[in-house]
């Protein structure tokens, strides 16, 4: 009887694995094991994460004050060259030094959860070649670093609206969501590039010029343009109908391209799964690579 258990189940697998409408259950099986690891290694991922704060500040003078000085500093550029009318503003609605410091913090957390993947697996490197734990706890950890910066860099938004006495409206409760999506989307781009990051050093060392260059591309530090092909590149940028949306929530309490982002949040949660797939598949191979 035993032995017929075992030559059905090997029947049942086979059936699974061979035709391409049985494969589809695998997929499914895979990605529910993903999810499962994902969550089951949160305790592993805290420790991580305490372990990666630690080390950060540990030997920083300033401390968490690092977390204030991007964008503060790269606000304050584009404050001065709006003081020289280098930069119009005609269409801001806002107070241009209120509307390019929250800009400028929205568009930080969104680099930071881009670096953050590849820079947790990086820094796991020694010990994932030897030990084997759920590769996942990487992901959970990064997403617990990049969200206490988010706490940090709130205090910078929390300023800017008493500073500038900008009236409080009851969209702005739904800004943390905005934010969760700036972070998912920049988390999804960073596990994406992860797997190529750790076999070729030369992804960690452009992506900062990478970054830049979206930036700009961006509508930051200015409003969202109309003519082409300036208007295209802001369409097509998934960055930008979050952050436009999640600064106006912020700001004015509504958003007025709720389809725009509507389409990027639906696009960001299906790779957001494609690439925790990607990331599960291509991990086991890196680390033998890198055991080798």
């Amino acid at each position: 009887m035993r032995k017929v258990r075992v030559v059905k189940k090997q029947a049942m697998e086979y059936t699974i694995i061979s035709g391409s409408e049985k494969s589809t259950p695998k997929l499914f099986k895979l990605l529910s094991s993903i999810l499962r690891d994902l969550f089951l290694s949160r305790e592993l991922a805290w420790r991580l994460f305490i372990r990666d704060i630690s080390a950060q500040y540990r030997q920083s003078l300033l401390g968490v004050f690092w977390a204030f000085f991007p964008p503060i500093i790269t606000s304050v550029i584009f404050i001065l060259l709006q003081s020289r009318n280098i930069i119009s503003t005609s269409t801001i609605n806002l107070p241009y030094p209120a509307y390019v410091l929250i800009g400028t913090t929205l568009w930080q957390i969104f680099a930071d959860s881009v670096n953050a993947p590849l820079k947790a697996t990086i820094n796991a490197k020694p010990y994932i070649v030897k030990i084997f734990f759920p590769r996942e706890a990487l992901i959970f950890s990064a997403f617990l670093s990049v969200m206490f910066n988010v706490v940090i860099r709130m205090i910078i938004i929390i300023g800017v609206l008493i500073f500038y006495k900008i009236q409080i409206q009851w969209g702005i409760l739904l800004a943390p969501f905005g934010i969760f999506v700036l972070v998912l989307l920049g988390i999804v781009i960073g596990i994406l590039i992860t797997p190529i990051g750790m076999l070729y050093s030369d992804v960690s060392t452009s992506l900062p010029i990478v970054l830049q260059l979206l930036f700009f591309a961006t509508p930051v530090v200015y409003t969202l343009p109309e003519k082409f092909p300036f208007s295209l590149i802001s369409i097509i940028n998934p960055v930008s109908p979050i952050l436009i949306a999640t600064r106006n929530l912020i700001t004015v309490g509504y958003i007025d391209n709720l389809l725009h982002v509507t389409i990027v949040l639906i696009l960001t949660i299906v790779v957001f799964f494609f690439s925790l797939l990607l990331y599960r598949i291509s991990l086991p191979i890196l680390i033998e690579k890198l055991g080798t």
